[in-house]
């Protein structure tokens, strides 16, 4: 059984930092790439940022770029989302997911409806 489980989220305060994590379960952790997503209260999932597990190739969106980091740990089968530089406008429900395609290195931001399995989501608040 597939299974990510994304934890780490919590409070912080503006220019503050957090790491989240994804543990990935029940398949070849290098055959797919992870992406990581947000959702605000009233705003639509965005995705932030992803990775070929392969290869390591990443990317970011140009809301985080500069200030997050999406490393990976193969004998972890963990992804993680190193978050620097917080902002209040970061605060929202971070959510780990697998992009479908097997064996395709993820070359930019793809759609949500492209991912197939999805972590229970981590809540990020970043205080001003």
């Amino acid at each position: 059984e597939v299974q990510l489980q994304a934890s780490g989220g919590g409070l912080a305060q503006a220019g503050g930092s957090l790491r989240l994590s994804c543990v990935a379960s029940g398949y070849t952790f290098d055959d797919y790439a992870i992406g990581w997503f947000r959702q605000a209260p009233g705003k639509e999932r965005e995705g932030i940022s992803c990775i070929s597990s392969r290869d390591g190739v990443t990317v970011y969106a140009e809301s985080v770029k500069g200030r997050f980091t999406i490393p990976s740990d193969k004998l972890k089968d963990t992804v993680y989302l190193q978050m620097n530089s917080l902002k209040p406008e970061d605060s929202a429900v971070y959510y780990c997911a697998r992009w479908a395609p097997r064996g395709v290195t993820i070359s930019e931001i793809r759609p949500y409806y492209e991912y197939d399995f999805w972590g229970q989501g981590t809540l990020v608040t970043v205080s001003s």
